[in-house]
């Protein structure tokens, strides 16, 4: 049968295969059912803040029910939330219902395994060969029950606030916090303000409907003149599950995920906390980024896009910090999936430590002009095999010279093919993106 998990497990629009409430009813069954063979199992499920949330975790819990596993209600929660405590509570899975940065018309669910990480490859297949079985609940002694955590907020509070230094406060700043009308609205202010700095809340207000809607970590623009407006010294703002980080200086000037994972990265090695000396990114990480980690003899290591094999290079190479330029990033040291509050935490630990600004630290390095066009599609085009295509591609690599690179592929959340170009030159980037762009679209 099809594959239904992408790069970061299922997802798609509300009401249209596969996100619709039978087939996540199927989805716990399955899923339950998978846990259900090592013996007795619980899991636990947590949502963002979309509309469609309530239909997907009253589907869910029941197929989880009908499997014969125990559920604890955790209501709205960011993804990296659930990771923690999927450990905490001591369940043997736990589950979000996100579609992450996209809009409120998509929904997706995403699991984690007792470890607080992803789902293997290996358990996903398990889960797939049981959804293409019938569905067959347990008998009436054997069903699941349900039960709702009161204390889950509180704990994953104090967890965020432990990865930062206790002998370190940011009294001494003035920070402007994006919630996307998502998952973090409840939790960001309480995580800094207790830190000591002076928390000013915009788009904490979900109503169902607006998350991710021209604000967050995708759209910083209400940030940027937010973070001037107040004359705040930093801005920070989240996508709608909180996995994604991207901050805001001084001079509302954004700060994308590379360079935060950067200028950590430079931090942690002068104070001897890169394990292995590595920092692992994608094959999108801007090209200047890679030349600063190599200026400090910080080892580069490329992974496909999407967080989890990100998380796959750094258990392979025992290293703990990746991220990707969108702004998943990983502190593994600090916890075991991409957190954007903990990451953030980070940062202003850099801060709070060093005395600069955010300004400063990001001008350490310089990133090479990157153009990035999102070009919808519904037709599976074969980008390795389309003649027209790879010439195309390699005429612009050709003009890039050494001083560029292309990267075209299919996104793995949603139906887009997204181009990027990457070089010194502003105008041959923009000029060769979109010469690719109108080519593709031709096909």
């Amino acid at each position: 049968m099809s594959n239904f998990f992408g790069t970061d497990g299922i997802r798609g629009e509300v009401g249209k295969a596969p996100i619709t409430a039978d087939f996540l009813l199927k989805v716990g069954w399955a899923v339950g059912s998978v846990l259900r063979e090592s013996g007795s199992a619980s899991i636990i499920i947590g949502k963002d803040t979309r509309v469609s949330g309530y239909l997907f975790e009253s589907a869910l819990e029941a197929g989880f029910l009908s499997a014969g596993v125990n559920v604890g209600m955790l209501g709205p929660m960011p993804s990296p939330a659930i990771a923690y405590l999927t450990q905490a509570f001591g369940a043997d899975a736990g589950v979000v219902i996100s579609a992450s940065h996209n809009h409120f018309q998509d929904n997706g669910v995403k699991f984690f395994s007792s470890m607080g990480v992803k789902l293997g490859d290996d358990v996903q297949k398990a889960i797939e060969d049981k959804l293409s079985t019938p569905m067959v609940s347990v008998d009436s002694a054997s069903i699941g029950k349900a039960k709702r955590y009161g204390q889950a907020l509180g704990r994953y509070i104090e967890f965020c606030k432990s990865t930062f230094d206790k002998n370190c406060d940011l009294s001494n700043l003035k920070i402007i916090i994006d919630c996307a009308n998502g998952a973090t609205y409840h939790i960001a202010e309480d995580v800094f303000s207790e830190l000591g700095a002076a928390v000013f809340m915009i788009n904490n207000n979900p109503d169902g409907y607006n998350i991710n809607r021209d604000c967050g970590a995708t759209d910083t623009r209400h940030l940027q003149q937010e973070v001037k407006d107040q004359n705040a010294d930093i801005g920070i703002a989240f996508d709608g599950d909180g996995d994604r980080l991207i901050m805001v200086d001084h001079k509302g000037e954004e700060v994308d995920g590379d360079e935060l994972v950067a200028i950590i990265a430079a931090s942690w090695k002068k104070a001897g906390y890169l394990k292995s000396n590595t920092v692992v990114g994608t094959k999108m990480t801007n090209l200047g980024i890679r030349k600063a980690l190599a200026e400090q003899d910080i080892k580069f290591i490329e992974a496909n896009v999407g967080d989890r094999y990100v998380m796959e290079k750094l258990i392979q190479n025992e290293a703990v910090l990746g991220g990707e330029g969108s702004g998943h990033i990983i502190c593994l040291n600090k916890s075991t999936s991409g957190d954007a509050i903990i990451a953030a935490l980070q940062v202003l630990e850099v801060l709070a430590k060093s005395g600069k600004s955010l300004n400063t630290l990001k001008n350490n390095m310089t990133k090479f002009p990157q153009i990035l066009i999102n070009i919808k599609t519904n037709t599976q085009l074969d980008l390795n095999n389309n003649k027209v295509i790879n010439k195309a591609i390699k005429s612009v690599e050709k003009k890039l010279s050494n001083s560029g690179r292309v990267l075209i592929r299919k996104s793995g959340t949603e139906p887009l093919i997204r181009v990027m170009v990457e070089s010194d030159n502003l105008d041959l980037a923009t000029e060769s993106a979109n010469y690719l762009a109108e080519i593709i679209k031709t096909k």
